[in-house]
């Protein structure tokens, strides 16, 4: 039976001490999370390529905070790559108890309206190449499987290391991944989709081992990032407009907020496990899947 002090919101979602990996967290959704845990106690390292991106980071957001922001740069679609992060992990950590595969890619848009079988055809043959679905299906897909399976010894070692805390990956996936709409972009929906499956086939087969290791997934909605927005500010934030989302319930675009309380539902809820659910203000309902 509990007591009143375990409905608590520091007990509930309590992360203080806790390692985490954020892949893509220099930006967008990634500096989204990972400032949800870090400003909250954990030890949040965050991946990117870009070791100025990363700095950045540090010296904007990770001070005065209860826990820390420490940068690495690395290639999560790169085998060899992510080899080389378990290694640097494992050389600061005993043990991994946060894994967010947020690191993703998106084409440019094309148009479906158009009147005619040709039209149609051109838009959608002529703006995309094999190349294309590769890389975005490499990044958007194979980089979340490859750092799940190669963090799995250190995911292990952080939930027997903890009684009454299983370790978490949590794959950020995309509404675009649920909806029958190709929003313009067939092969970023097609890779969020697969994703998703991934998400699903992870968390089962983890799960079917006998490892505790819960596997989940949050499917945003329009949030502001460099994939939506194009750019970002010295904050690495991106702002969007809120009129070009009026269409939505929510009347608005997500914010930080509404992500950081996702990501700390997520990782903390000892129950939740293989689901992808989605924050999305209402877009699923809106739009139909």
């Amino acid at each position: 039976m509990s007591n009143n002090q375990d409905f608590e919101l520091n007990q509930v979602f309590n992360i203080k001490g806790k390692v985490a990996l954020v892949t893509g967290g220099g930006s967008g959704i990634g500096l989204m999370c990972t400032q949800a845990l870090a400003v909250n106690g954990a030890k949040v390292y965050i991946v990117g390529r870009t070791d100025e991106k990363l700095e950045r980071v540090v010296e904007t957001h990770g001070k005065d905070i209860q826990g820390e922001i420490v940068p690495i740069t690395g290639d999560v679609t790169d085998q060899k790559g992510v080899e080389q992060l378990v290694k640097e992990i494992s050389n600061r950590e005993k043990h991994l108890d946060i894994l967010i595969n947020n690191a993703g890619i998106a084409p440019g848009k094309a148009s479906t309206h158009v009147k005619t079988a040709e039209e149609l055809s051109k838009s959608l043959f002529n703006q995309t190449s094999p190349e294309e679905w590769s890389s975005i299906h490499t990044t958007n897909v194979a980089g979340p499987y490859l750092m799940s399976t190669a963090f799995l010894p250190l995911l292990q070692k952080g939930s027997e290391a903890q009684h009454g805390w299983s370790s978490t990956i949590i794959n950020i996936t995309s509404i675009s991944g649920m909806v029958r709409i190709s929003q313009g972009h067939f092969s970023y929906n097609a890779s969020k989709a697969a994703a998703i499956h991934l998400n699903k086939m992870l968390a089962a087969e983890i799960a079917d081992v006998g490892l505790k290791i819960r596997v989940n997934a949050i499917a945003p909605g329009v949030f502001p990032s460099e994939m939506t927005t194009q750019d970002s500010d010295e904050a690495q934030k991106s702002q969007m407009e809120k009129e070009r989302k009026g269409d939505l319930p929510s009347g608005r675009p997500g914010n930080d907020r509404d992500m950081a309380g996702a990501v700390l539902f997520a990782v903390c809820n000892q129950y939740l496990n293989g689901q992808n659910f989605a924050v999305d203000g209402g877009y699923l309902i809106s739009t139909g899947t």
